[in-house]
């Protein structure tokens, strides 16, 4: 059949389909799961123009979202990092060795049931400092990725994988060699714009902690390109635990301050859409302490921030603090939900991951399994999911943005 014969056939075909009002068509598409959207992409011209529109984009995903809060089938991606040598995140072993970067959906129900498997683009490896990615947060369908688990790597990721396509972002000022950075991700709802937030505390070039500066960068996946440094934001010092949370509008991360040589804690907000810090104190009980270790997330109902409190010298001399801000801004509010230690016959609990929609809280064993914790009975379930030796879980939307980018590679 030659191409006169084929453009005809197109014509017809779509014609038959434009006898449809273009509301009925967006109403009946607009219900469709993501794969069936991408294969009506082929149907014809107008499908194609109307599904990569940018408000039929934004429609798709508000509805995506209001019936997984109907129908309780919110997603988590977990991100999973195993050594094919069974060893710690720590050990030489594991930065230099051969490991698996596995990335999986499942349901936050009461049977974390998996959804699907995600593959990682081929492309990506070719570009990696290291062997295997971190996820710095996920937003509306995107994931934010970055190559520095082991080495101080500076390649950044825009990721939607329901629609097999990345922006590899251009690299930032301050690229690596005695600094430490911490990345954020977030929504600027105002402009419809999504933005990567790089702070870099830079420490090779001053003696005392208190002197470390800290600067920042914005990347606009809007403009494609990164802001010019600043240095416009409240004296602290990133801690090297690359935990953030996004939450109304605002990317937090746990920070550090020196003042009259005493240290304290405090949370560093990011407002997106006006790219300005505030600080919001933490509880006053948290104390400067060594062997603390402050990972924020977002609270369960998803509208305020959240701490978990690690404090331990030994795998007998522990204690675990669930602490949660109960109105978003109202230091007064910190409420501790919780308390483990070892005087409580409870199995080790490492790393606190984040807080599930049915209330309970996502932890990484020793033995490197995932299990959901009851804050109320304080029992613990066995997930039967392997979360290897470095492991995150972020909470996830399928969409469709990226689609009407014109840039960015798809595979």
């Amino acid at each position: 059949m030659n191409d006169h014969k084929l453009a005809a056939i197109e014509l017809k075909s779509e014609a038959r389909l434009d006898y449809f009002p273009q509301e009925i068509i967006s109403n009946i598409l607009i219900r469709l799961p993501i794969k069936s959207l991408i294969k009506c992409t082929s149907v014809c011209k107008s499908w194609k123009s109307l599904i990569q529109n940018p408000s039929f984009i934004d429609a798709h995903l508000s509805h995506t979202v209001s019936c997984n809060n109907q129908n309780g089938t919110h997603l988590l991606l977990v991100h999973s990092v195993c050594s094919k040598r069974f060893c710690s995140l720590f050990d030489r072993d594991f930065v230099r060795g051969e490991k698996e970067d596995l990335y999986s959906l499942y349901y936050d129900n009461h049977g974390f049931d998996e959804y699907c498997k995600i593959e990682l683009p081929s492309d990506l490896e070719e570009i990696m400092l290291s062997s295997c990615f971190r996820v710095v947060g996920t937003c509306n369908g995107l994931v934010c990725l970055v190559d520095e688990l082991g080495c101080h790597g500076y390649n950044l990721i825009i990721w939607n994988p329901c629609i097999r396509k990345f922006v590899n972002l251009p690299e930032p000022a301050v690229l690596r060699g005695g600094c430490d950075a911490s990345v954020g991700f977030g929504y600027d709802a105002t402009s419809n714009d999504y933005k990567v937030v790089r702070l870099v505390t830079l420490s090779d070039q001053y003696q005392n902690f208190h002197e470390w500066p800290t600067l920042f960068q914005v990347y606009s996946l809007a403009t494609g390109s990164w802001s010019r440094l600043r240095s416009d934001l409240p004296p602290c010092q990133m801690f090297s635990s690359p935990a953030q949370a996004f939450v109304n509008g605002a990317l937090h991360w746990s920070a550090i301050r020196q003042k009259n040589d005493a240290f304290n804690y405090f949370v560093l907000a990011f407002d997106v859409g006006s790219e300005l810090f505030r600080e919001i104190m933490f509880p006053k009980s948290l104390k400067w302490d060594p062997p603390l270790a402050l990972r924020i997330s977002v609270s369960g109902d998803g509208k305020s921030i959240a701490v978990f409190t690690d404090w331990r010298k030994s795998h007998t001399d522990y204690f675990l603090d669930i602490w949660v801000m109960k109105e978003y801004c109202m230091e007064n509010s910190w409420t501790k939900l919780m308390i483990l230690s070892a005087e409580v016959p409870q199995r080790n609990l490492p790393k606190t991951l984040c807080f599930r929609k049915i209330g309970e809280v996502l932890v990484l064993e020793d033995s490197y399994e995932l299990v959901s914790l009851d804050i109320m009975s304080r029992k613990v379930k066995t997930l039967g999911v392997y979360g290897g030796q470095y492991c995150s879980v972020d909470s996830y939307e399928e969409s469709l943005v990226l689609l009407d980018r014109k840039y960015g590679v798809s595979y």
